[in-house]
Parts: structure tokens; C-alpha cells; sequence
């Protein structure tokens, strides 16, 4: 979908929707539970929904409701599966150790970029303590064999996906288990989201240590929290002059992106050096807004090559795209403060890339057309839905 967005400003309220992040996690512990669990998660992207296909191929009974899921844990699990994680990386990243703590002989499938996204080193590490893995072509991963406990050793500066992963298998094996992060763990906030969804039901992972076989007792209904990720594209808006009211989120939040604010509050003023890598999804908004304020340089840039698109080119073109300037080195990107004029953005198959630049387009002096706008529904499908309904008006 190719759309052509009129430069207009923004108004009225927002209810955020729920975290993805969070979703995925407390899905899974559910799927694990006691018993059931009613999960009220009333807006669902394409990665929450792989995440809930994947666990019914685990043998779990996961439902659409309006509400939000309902599910039945895994009471029985199969022998073999296949487990189609679409583009989601956090599906693939939780389930993959999870699988070969199970010692289910599973297929992943995987679309898009998502085969090209690092496994390395939790793959060496499956390998060290049970599993075998293998690619099968087509973007297929074999994973069979067992896990089992120890003390598990893992580089915490490649995804902290890798340590959520770990955490609940190790939960899953009998035994004790440690988890030894080697280096500088980055995104630690979202590590404290899965062990903060574990200890909700009942499952302690304390210094990363965790004694195997618990028990995850569900608390019957959960709601998930809004997501700062997703509201931040709504804060820039809302930064950059268009009358809206954000709400639906929580300021005590466990989730990293919550440090939008503050951010927003000191870019008006100045420019800044900011390190993004526990925040990597805010940068293209945050780009953004640095070129309508007073710039910013952002560092810790590294992982952001890996996600849906190389995010560091993709925010380098969609911000030269319109008309102002960023550059980029190994380490580093500057995003100068300039006039954003407007023009044509490929969204790179990246939906907060399409996101940024429908943000963007409020503040524009000329329309901006956005070529694969479609891709937003990867985390927010409803986001056009919403940019409509607050005055933003493309065709």
C-alpha cells in the first residue's frame, strides 16, 4: 500500500495500544499456567498473533476474543511442530529455547528479513547445552534434542531476546540453571518486562538464577499495559505541536521506551548525544523530532542494522527524503536541525520507519507519500485507522 499524505495537524485523543512486548511474554507464561488465563489485549499485531500460532503448534489453546485471548495451556506436548514466527523476532528469539527445553522436534518458518536477523551466540550456546540446529532452505531452522540445565553463558550485547528466551526455558528443565551474561547487557529494561511477566505468575528469576520445574500459576485475568513504543509516535505529534491527548500509559512502566519523555522534554532546547541501545525502536521517530528541534546524535547504533530494515539507513534516507540532513558513520548517527519539507519515503518493509514519516507529514510544508505504508500492521495494524480519525487526511 502506497499512500500520499496532505500536510495537516493532528487532533483529538489517543488510546494506546497494548504492548507487544509485554503480550508476547505473559502469552507465553500463560501457556505454561495452571490453568487458564483470560488475557485483555483488545488490539493484537501480526507478531502477538504469531506468537499465539506458534504456542497452539506447542499445543496450547490460544483463542481470539474481543477482549483479547483466551487460553488454554499446553496440557500435552507433541513430539514435532512447526512453528511459523512470520517476521517477528521475538517469537522466533522466546520460542527457540523454549522448543529444545521441551525437546520438540521443530520447524521455524520465517518470512522477510527475520532469517537474516543474528542467532549467534544463542545458537552455539542451544548447541553447547543439548540441541542441535540447522538450516533447511527456504527460511526454515531445525531445531531437535534436548536441553539441559547449567550454567548458561551468553553475550548480552547482541539481543537481550536471547536472556528472555533462556529465562523461561530454564524454568521449563528440571534442575537448576544460571544465566551468566557476558559483557554489557543492552535493553536490560526489556529483560526486567519477562522476569517481571514471570514473577505475575508465580515464577521467580532472581540474579538470573532459576530453579527448573515451577510452577506458573495464572491469575486468571491479566490486562496488558500500554505500549510506550507504540505511544511514542504520538508523543513526537504531540511535541511537535498537534493537539493530541495520549492516553493509556503507564509512567511506572517497566518498559525502556517510557524515556521518550524526558528526551522530547531536552531536545526542544538543545542538541543532544543520546545512547539508544536499551531504546533501539524509538530512534526513527526520535530522528524525527531531533530535525525539527535542535538535533540530536545518536550512539550505541549498532543493532539497528538488524531489525525489519538496516534502521540506520532507512532513518538516514527518510529524513534526507524530507529535506533535512543525517549522517551516518559505524557508531554514530546525526540527525541536523533543518525545515522538513516533505517527499517520498520507502518505509524499507520497516513499520516505525512508515510510522516516523506519517509523523513527520503533520509538520510538513509538502505532502509526503510513504511507499509500503501497509507494513505498519507488523505492530500496530489500526495505526492509519487512528491518523484518520485524528484529522490526518492521505489517499
Amino acid at each position: 500500500m502506497d499512500i500520499t499524505i496532505q500536510p495537516r495537524q493532528l487532533q483529538g485523543q489517543v488510546k494506546i495500544i497494548p504492548s507487544k512486548s509485554q503480550a508476547h511474554r505473559l502469552l507465553i507464561s500463560a501457556a505454561f499456567a495452571d490453568r487458564e488465563t483470560i488475557l485483555l489485549c483488545p488490539h493484537a499485531s501480526k507478531d502477538i498473533a504469531a506468537t499465539a500460532d506458534c504456542l497452539n503448534a506447542l499445543g496450547a489453546d490460544i483463542t481470539r476474543t474481543d477482549l483479547g485471548y483466551h487460553i488454554v495451556p499446553i496440557a500435552e506436548v507433541p513430539e514435532t511442530a512447526v512453528l511459523n514466527c512470520c517476521e517477528s523476532g521475538s517469537t522466533l528469539r522466546f520460542l527457540l529455547p523454549i522448543v529444545g527445553a521441551l525437546g520438540v522436534d521443530a520447524v521455524f518458518q520465517m518470512e522477510g528479513r527475520l532469517s537474516q536477523r543474528p542467532l549467534s551466540p544463542l545458537w552455539e550456546e542451544m548447541e553447547r547445552m543439548g540441541n542441535k540446529l540447522e538450516w533447511l532452505g527456504n527460511n526454515q531452522l531445525h531445531c531437535f534434542g534436548n536441553l539441559h540445565s547449567g550454567e548458561y553463558r551468553i553475550d548480552g550485547g547482541v539481543s537481550s531476546q536471547f536472556i528472555t528466551g533462556l529465562l523461561f526455558a530454564a524454568s521449563l528443565m528440571e534442575g537448576n540453571s544460571n544465566i551468566a551474561i557476558l559483557g554489557k547487557l543492552e535493553s536490560k529494561n526489556y529483560v526486567a518486562m519477562t522476569q517481571q511477566a514471570m514473577a505475575l505468575f508465580g515464577v521467580q528469576t532472581e540474579n538470573f538464577s532459576i530453579s527448573g520445574g515451577q510452577t506458573y500459576r495464572s491469575p486468571g485475568e491479566i490486562a496488558v499495559e500500554g505500549d510506550w513504543s507504540n505511544g511514542a509516535f504520538w508523543l513526537v505529534a504531540q511535541a511537535l505541536g498537534n493537539d493530541v491527548q495520549v492516553l493509556g500509559l503507564d509512567e511506572n512502566s517497566a518498559q525502556g521506551d517510557r524515556t521518550v519523555l524526558p528526551i522530547l522534554a531536552e531536545l526542544k532546547n538543545r542538541h543532544m548525544d543520546i545512547c539508544v541501545a536499551d531504546i533501539p525502536d524509538l530512534v526513527p521517530v526520535l530522528a524525527v523530532a531531533a530535525s525539527a528541534f535542535q538535533g540530536a546524535t545518536f550512539t550505541g547504533i549498532r543493532r539497528l542494522r538488524l531489525k525489519e530494515s538496516d534502521r540506520v539507513a532507512s532513518t538516514v534516507s527518510m529524513i534526507e527524503q524530507l529535506g533535512c540532513r543525517a549522517e551516518a558513520t559505524e557508531d554514530t548517527l546525526t540527525v541536523y536541525p533543518g525545515i522538513l519539507r516533505g517527499g517520498i519515503v520507502d518505509a524499507c518493509n520497516d513499520h516505525r520507519i512508515a510510522m516516523a514519516a506519517a509523523i513527520a507529514a503533520t509538520v510538513c510544508k509538502e505532502p509526503v507519500a510513504i511507499m509500503g505504508a501497509h507494513c505498519v500492521a507488523k505492530s500496530y495494524p489500526g495505526f492509519w485507522e487512528e491518523y484518520q480519525l485524528l484529522g490526518g487526511n492521505y489517499a
